[in-house]
C-alpha cells in the first residue's frame, strides 16, 4: 500500500476571496457581496437625486397675481384693507391671500407697515 500525503499549508481561506498568482479575484460569494453593495449604493444615490429633483411631489398651481403695495395707517386691519380692495368679492379669501403673500405670523398690523395686496 502506498501512503498519500496532502500538503495543507497552502490552503488560504479569505471568506469570499480566492488567491491566485496575478492578484486577488473574487469567488462567487465575493461577487455576490460586491453586487449587493453596488446596487445598494445605486438605490440610495437614485433616491437622493429624485428627492432633490422633487420627484413624487405635487406642485400646487399658483396664480399669477398683480400686487399693489399699501402702507398701513393707524387702526387699519387686514379685514379693512381686504374689504376696501375686494369691491364686493369674497373678503375672507382675500384676507387669507394677504396673510399668505406677506408671510404674516398673525393678523396684527403696525402703522407704517407695507403690505402687498393681490388684485384679482
Amino acid at each position: 500500500m502506498s501512503a498519500i500525503t496532502i500538503d495543507t499549508s497552502k490552503v488560504i481561506d479569505l471568506q469570499g476571496f480566492s488567491a491566485n498568482p496575478s492578484g486577488i479575484s473574487l469567488n462567487r460569494r465575493g461577487r455576490l457581496a460586491r453586487t449587493v453593495v453596488v446596487l445598494s449604493l445605486a438605490i440610495v444615490l437614485g433616491s437622493v437625486v429624485s428627492a432633490k429633483a422633487g420627484a413624487g411631489t405635487e406642485a400646487a398651481a399658483t396664480k399669477a397675481y398683480s400686487f399693489i403695495t399699501v402702507t398701513v395707517a393707524p387702526g387699519e386691519t387686514v379685514w379693512s384693507l381686504a374689504s376696501r380692495v375686494a369691491a364686493g368679492g369674497d373678503v375672507r379669501s382675500l384676507v387669507s391671500e394677504i396673510i399668505t403673500v406677506n408671510s404674516l405670523a398673525s393678523v396684527d398690523l403696525t402703522a407704517g407697515q407695507k403690505l402687498r395686496i393681490p388684485l384679482s
